[in-house]
């Protein structure tokens, strides 16, 4: 009998440590592959997480958009509009389980209270860009030959893609939104492994998608991730709300301790936030992790640094937001 409690005993104890285990891990880099096993992963292991798969690439890749909370307001985070830019991937997808662990256990994420969930849901887009991803990271094997010809003509006959940027047909994902898109300049003038604007805004198939689930879900603010730079830029040319969305940069800034950027009066825009500022008359940042590091993804072992920045950006922004709503 006392062999028989012992067994079980173990047993159970194996069951905890399988069970409270990280799913996202930070040791490697994060692809598309490892995207899609770790979001079936949280799904099955927190009830509270909603999983939508929003459209797909040009090259059929989904694009997912994950739901953690009860509330009626939302924010969205989104991640890797570039193809260099997957630790974006990564930080949002160990802020999502952290996050839903700590909600569905009805207990505090590290020293902040998940209540505002009950409030504001956060929509998490870890990687809009798995094209991109997937070239950046060398996997080419998963592209046919003539494909393959193609992308070593955008990378400027390089056959390691560790710069790019662009999407899987070479357009600037994150240049090709109607806002200021005119005043782009049109260099490189075609598909390039970065900076290519487009024939037109809206062109790319993320982007298209990107913005019709924005309208569904009707944020109150956005936050676009990207790399790198450390600082939040949080201005589009002279908007309606300036002190306000200055007030909310601030507060991120000081959280992260990034810089506040400080854009020019008459800046250029073509990028995510750029529109949903002008779209929407609603907050927007785009928030540059890690340091400058050129023509390539960030190492591995800034990682750790720049989770402890922002793993509070999500729930801070949760808190504003519902705060906006108050002052309407």
């Amino acid at each position: 009998m006392k062999k028989l409690v012992c067994i079980l005993l173990f047993l159970f104890l194996q069951f905890e440590i399988v069970s409270n285990a990280k799913i996202v891990e930070t040791n490697r880099p994060y692809s598309y592959e490892i995207l899609k096993r770790d979001i079936t992963k949280i799904q099955y292991k927190h009830k509270a997480v909603e999983v939508k798969s929003i459209g797909k690439t040009h090259f059929g890749r989904a694009i997912y958009a994950i739901k953690l909370g009860s509330g009626k307001h939302n924010i969205v985070l989104i991640g890797a509009h570039h193809g260099r830019e997957w630790i974006t991937s990564m930080l949002l997808m160990k802020k999502l389980e952290g996050y839903a662990y700590a909600y569905q256990e009805q207990s505090k994420f590290e020293s902040m209270s998940t209540d505002i969930l009950n409030d504001v849901s956060i929509w998490f887009i870890p990687m809009l860009n798995p094209d991109g991803v997937t070239i950046q990271q060398n996997e080419l094997n998963q592209f046919s030959n003539t494909k393959k010809n193609h992308l070593l003509i955008m990378n400027d006959g390089i056959d390691n893609f560790e710069r790019w940027k662009a999407n899987g047909i070479g357009l600037d994902l994150n240049r090709q939104y109607p806002a200021g898109w005119k005043e782009l300049n049109n260099q490189p003038n075609t598909p390039f492994y970065q900076f290519y604007k487009g024939e037109k805004p809206l062109q790319a198939k993320e982007v298209q998608v990107l913005t019709k689930f924005i309208r569904e879900i009707n944020p109150e603010i956005a936050v676009a991730y990207h790399s790198a730079g450390r600082e939040v830029f949080w201005k589009y040319q002279n908007g309606k709300h300036l002190r306000r969305d200055k007030r909310i940069a601030k507060k991120i800034s000081k959280l992260t301790g990034y810089k506040l950027g400080n854009p020019p009066k008459h800046a250029i825009g073509g990028g995510f936030t750029d529109w949903f500022i002008i779209k929407y008359h609603r907050p927007a940042l785009t928030i540059e992790i890690s340091p400058l590091v050129g023509e390539t993804s960030p190492p591995l072992s800034v990682f750790e640094t720049e989770w402890d920045s922002n793993k509070y950006v999500g729930l801070t922004l949760a808190e504003e937001a519902k705060d906006l709503k108050k002052r309407k």
